[in-house]
């Protein structure tokens, strides 16, 4: 069997494959986009294990863009559209790309990051053209059709986002099934398929879960930007079969009125999957009350090196966990690389898959690996007697807020080069909303007492132009960060303490959002 949209467009070229919005593309539309592409980027020099960088909003381009790669041997790199350029810059350069497609609405954006870089760059204009399309390709042979692969950035090991990418193997392109496998025997995809992606396609899961669901002939319904009352809607007109959420979705699908929810007919929708971040037990509870008994959660990563599962029913015998192990197996160790019996605390390592390394960092691929080549994302848990895995910590204080990973030092980078600041501890702290929120403690000179509103305001205003939305701290106290000898912060007694009501200034309620801050 060959997995791929071409081999789905030569069957049956007007199956639809994608809705956004008023936009319909078929398989056989979709297939003859990425194709031209393919055939343009190696036409102007990239070859095989070339980066290609996608700094494109939520529109149908993105995933031929995206396939255009994957089927000629090239990475795609997804970019998060909400990054300054400054923060774009840095992974251009980081991850040597040597193309950047920017669409209209971020061409400004893709410039500023890319000026002075030595990198071809492509725009779709706004009607979503791709205008050197209409350019002839001449007799310049098609590219080589093999499957390339995904970039992308998560945590380094100094704060900054650090690539990660498997080897491209010039395997035939369609003949990887894993994750078509896992997907059909976890949650049932197959060409019937109707899937709701209501998520940033620059975000790992909805971009890893929409390309393999072309693989199958399955419809991707996508939508530009989430609206709780609209996903309802594109769930009753679409008749969606299956989507995928971060728990701050399932809030704002709960906050809307009762009879608002009970008017849409949900009755084709049978597989609600959610990561991301831990969802709150009262959360999912709701969720499963109102939807049934379809929600499936799993727990992974960009590194992809381990995989857990757990049904709703299986949830609701062992809230909180996120799943037995599916395709790997688990170990917890100790701090000595001892593993240690079921129902004891310790690192989350897996088996089974071998091939990580993150990109420019061998410090950090070392740090990820033991002597036996299992492979850690840095959380910390237990599992049961059952073997079903419940998370402590996320990525050694990693902040994930409303779905986006949020990684302390690089939020602490910027705020100690504002004057005002002699020293600083990000953390995050738990919101009802967002799962958590980004949390600092300040050491400062000029402040004038623990709760000094107004020198936050200036601090967060000074920064908003450094760090992206959802970086940007909400919750302030000026203290002493209380360094150990060695340098060290204890970031839990922080964050313990903090959560204390009343010990922070919590800028969304005294004060405006920096612009941008949404």
């Amino acid at each position: 069997m060959t997995w791929s949209p071409a081999a789905i467009a030569a069957r049956d070229p007007g199956r639809e494959a994608l809705v956004f919005g008023a936009e319909r593309w078929t398989y056989g539309e979709f297939d003859r986009f990425s194709a031209r592409v393919a055939a343009l980027l190696w036409k102007d020099g990239l070859g095989q294990g070339d980066v290609v960088a996608l700094l494109v909003s939520n529109r149908p381009e993105f995933l031929g863009l995206a396939w255009a790669a994957q089927r000629s041997g090239l990475y795609y790199l997804p970019i998060p559209t909400k990054l300054t350029s400054a923060e774009v810059r840095y992974i251009l350069e980081d991850s040597g790309a040597s193309a950047l497609i920017a669409s209209s609405d971020l061409g400004a954006l893709g410039a500023a990051a890319s000026e002075g870089l030595d990198i071809r760059r492509y725009g779709l204009d706004e009607n979503g053209d791709f205008p050197l399309l209409s350019a002839a390709l001449g007799d310049h042979s098609p590219p080589p059709v093999i499957e390339g692969g995904d970039m992308l950035y998560t945590s380094g090991t100094t704060g900054r986002p650090k690539g990660v990418r498997r080897p491209i193997a010039g395997e035939t392109l369609g003949s990887d099934a894993r994750r078509v496998e896992r997907g059909a025997k976890l949650f049932g995809f197959d060409a019937d398929t109707v899937f709701l992606s209501p998520a940033p396609l620059y975000h790992a899961a909805p971009l890893r879960f929409a390309m393999n669901l072309l693989r199958v002939g399955a419809k991707l319904v996508g939508m530009e930007k989430f609206d709780a009352a609209a996903a309802l809607d594109l769930i009753e007109r679409e008749r969606v079969t299956h989507s995928q959420w971060v728990p701050t979705m399932f809030s704002r699908l709960l906050a809307l009125p009762g009879d608002a929810r009970a008017a849409r007919d949900l009755s084709s929708h049978r597989c609600a999957i959610h990561a991301g971040a831990p969802c709150p037990p009262s959360v999912k509870r709701a969720m499963i009350d109102w939807w049934g008994p379809i929600l499936h959660e799993y727990y992974s990563g960009t590194e992809s090196v381990g995989f857990t599962h757990i049904s709703s029913p299986e949830w609701l015998t062992r809230p909180g966990s996120v799943g037995r192990a599916f395709g790997c197996t688990i170990h917890i160790l100790d701090d000595d690389g001892r593993e240690v019996p079921a129902g004891t605390t310790g690192t989350v390592y897996f088996e089974g898959k071998a091939g990580l390394e993150y990109h420019n960092d061998p410090e950090k691929t070392r740090g990820a690996l033991d002597a036996r080549g299992w492979a850690t994302m840095g959380d910390i848990g237990h599992v049961d007697d059952d073997g079903f895995l419940f998370l402590t910590d996320r990525r050694n204080f990693t902040i994930i807020s409303g779905g986006v990973n949020v990684y302390p030092s690089e939020v602490e980078a910027a705020l100690i080069e504002h004057p005002a600041v002699r020293d600083c501890a990000v953390f995050g702290l738990p919101d009802p909303d967002l799962g958590e929120v980004v949390a600092v403690l300040v050491e400062s000179d000029a402040a004038k007492g623990p709760h000094d509103l107004e020198l936050a305001r200036r601090i967060a205003a000074d920064i908003a132009a450094t760090l992206a939305g959802p970086k940007r701290p909400r919750l302030w106290r000026f203290d002493s960060v209380g360094r150990t000898e060695t340098g060290k912060i204890h970031k839990q007694q922080l964050r313990d303490a903090s959560r204390e009501a009343g010990r922070m200034i919590d800028l969304r309620l005294s004060a405006p959002a920096p612009d941008g801050a949404s």
